[in-house]
């Protein structure tokens, strides 16, 4: 089945794309909550317009999006949590802090752009994602540190 995702699916596509999916995927998930439609004819002409027309605000956004990982660059942000004796963390360490620490240092970014490449569990060094626009991925380095 195909279909023309209106909205940024993680692990499928981003706005505006032409996948290919699982037809139960589509008109059970995909198509009833509005993050697709179906891949028609008349509906590829529109996005193919609505793209072409939205090329340059794109171009925009990228550089925005560029700015901002320049901004982070290779900076480590340090997040302060309870750990015990052995370094163990109590709690969680989200990406709700990292964006707080990020916003600390001036730079505003959405935590549902963060991902953690391994979950933090004791105290040290780790990485995270920082997903600014589908061609602009930045790695932003943070150290747990002990409250």
């Amino acid at each position: 089945m195909e279909i023309i995702l209106k909205d940024d699916v993680k692990g499928l596509g981003y706005k505006n794309d032409l996948v290919t999916v699982k037809s139960g995927y589509g008109r059970n998930y995909l198509l009833p909550q509005g993050l697709a439609i179906l891949a028609d004819k008349s509906a590829k002409k529109i996005v193919a317009e609505n793209v072409r027309q939205a090329a340059h605000k794109a171009e925009k956004v990228k550089a925005d999006a560029q700015a901002i990982a320049d901004q982070v660059g290779s900076q480590v942000f340090d997040l302060p949590a309870k750990v015990g004796e052995t370094g163990k963390i109590f709690g969680r360490v989200t990406t709700l802090q990292l964006a707080e620490a990020l916003k600390n240092k001036g730079i505003d970014v959405d935590r549902k752009r963060l991902s953690f490449d391994q979950e933090p569990a004791t105290a040290g060094d780790y990485t995270a994602t920082l997903n600014l626009h589908k061609e602009v991925k930045h790695t932003v380095n943070f150290r747990v540190v002990a409250a």
